[in-house]
């Protein structure tokens, strides 16, 4: 123990002198070294077990090292693990073709498939491939959504922090209120506002003084409308099951396209391939990453309808990356689509999402500090707030969220960690994103957990 305590020092000591803590998030008051994983499970240096109910914001839907997806790894390992990307190989074709089949099954669309490494490196092809099309380079998107930190994807994301130290952003996006109807911003209520919030979006267009539209030829400064089905950063905001619908609706009346980000929520957080499926909504692109290798390699993509993506409109070196497509990731990404189809994500994820949802609502009656909690499949949301049940409460949640990582709650003779995510506008809010293989007892014991912790800081 002796031994593990002076390697985990000196090597957190190297880390505050030589590692840039701009690529790495330092958010807790005593870093930890993690060295193993399996499943739900993290395992610190000292061989402590966490729980981890954020599983890499979502990366990881199918379980640290998941045999079927990383045996697909180690046999691309051995065959073909490095090629250009200008070159074509097996693995690309037949995940390219798996997805765009099963995105045509579900939207009715023809469309293709364009790989990159990065969720917002996908976003920045998205963008290019619109405004190659459209010839505009505005954009609508959403207060409180994350479509990542490039330069392009930093004009659409919400939060000016993000923008402020690197000087003007020309094609910063019109960033129109989320229906987060806990926090409604036109101040109504869920049950008989009568989507006020989509009123106030159509009336945008009614004359050109609101600087949206020239209504002699009714033309738009705007080519898309980026969203996030479910809000990832923004603290897993459930819109009404309606909203998407009438949005679209308005989109179409203006030639608006419509982007689907499904970085986070893509490949059944929701329970759905696309959590975009909950709304009967159909993009026009839409831009997924993180879960496609279950977080083994760097991959993401898009997905656009055929229009906007053929060869004729968009073609070779339209834009490039050197690792897009690489055959590691692709490998891994069929294994991952594989997976999928030989078990029913869409059953056990609705129901293991219902079973959390109801135990988090029963925390909910018995501690006035919980404000709100929702969830769509196993995407859950758990908002703190001061005893009023609504005013945000972000030195509680911290507070939460730095005990868990202390990896010394006591249950039934043993001690845990517990590994969470906090988001949400004001930094209020437990985002759970558990492994889709969660079983109910590790469930069982989450509840337990969070509860002892709830204990531990007061309330």
């Amino acid at each position: 123990m002796k031994l593990c305590e002076s390697e985990e020092k000196e090597l957190l000591e190297l880390e505050a002198q030589y590692c840039s803590y701009g690529d790495t998030v330092h958010y807790l008051d005593k870093p930890i070294i993690f060295e193993r994983c399996e499943g739900s499970w993290l395992f610190d240096m000292h061989g402590k077990p966490y729980l981890d109910m954020q599983m890499w914001y979502s990366a990881v839907n199918f379980g640290y090292r998941n045999k079927e997806i990383d045996e697909a790894y180690n046999r691309q390992m051995t065959k073909l693990p490095q090629v250009a990307s200008q070159y074509l190989h097996k693995e690309k074709i037949l995940l390219a073709a798996n997805i765009a089949k099963e995105t045509e099954k579900r939207l009715g669309t023809k469309g293709r498939v364009h790989f990159n490494v990065g969720g917002s490196q996908s976003i920045e092809d998205s963008l290019k491939l619109i405004r190659n099309y459209k010839k505009k380079s505005l954009m609508f998107a959403f207060m409180g959504g994350y479509h990542g930190r490039t330069l392009g994807a930093t004009e659409i994301t919400s939060s000016f922090r993000y923008r402020k130290r690197y000087g003007h952003f020309s094609n910063r996006a019109l960033f129109v209120p989320y229906p987060y109807c806990f926090r409604c911003f036109y101040g109504k209520n869920r049950k008989n506002c009568d989507y006020e919030c989509i009123k106030h979006f159509e009336k945008l267009f009614e004359t050109e003084y609101y600087g949206i539209i020239d209504t002699k030829d009714n033309e738009v400064e705007y080519a898309a409308f980026y969203i996030e089905p479910i809000q990832g950063t923004g603290g897993y905001v459930i819109p009404p099951i309606e909203y998407f619908k009438r949005l679209s609706a308005v989109l179409k009346k203006y030639n608006i396209l419509l982007v689907d980000d499904e970085i986070q929520m893509g490949f059944y957080r929701t329970g759905k391939l696309w959590a975009i499926e909950h709304f009967d909504v159909k993009p026009d692109l839409i831009v997924f990453a993180k879960s496609l290798t279950n977080g083994l390699n760097p991959l993401s993509g898009l997905w656009a309808k055929e229009e906007f993506i053929n060869p004729q409109i968009f073609p070779p070196g339209s834009t490039h990356s050197t690792f897009s497509s690489n055959p590691i990731g692709t490998a891994i990404g069929l294994a991952t689509i594989e997976y999928i189809k030989k078990n029913d994500f869409e059953k056990t994820v609705k129901e293991k999402g219902n079973y959390l949802l109801s135990k988090l609502r029963e925390l909910q009656q018995k501690y006035r500090v919980i404000g709100d909690v929702d969830g769509l499949g196993l995407a859950l949301r758990v908002e703190m707030t001061k005893r009023d049940g609504f005013a945000p409460d972000r030195a509680l949640t911290d507070m939460i969220f730095q005990e868990g990582m202390k990896g010394n709650i006591e249950m039934d003779g043993e001690k845990y960690g517990l590994v969470l995510d906090v988001g949400g506008y004001y930094k209020n809010v437990f985002t759970l994103a558990p492994a889709l293989t969660i079983t109910y007892e590790e469930i069982d014991l989450f509840v337990k957990l969070f509860e002892a912790l709830l204990k531990r800081c007061g309330v």
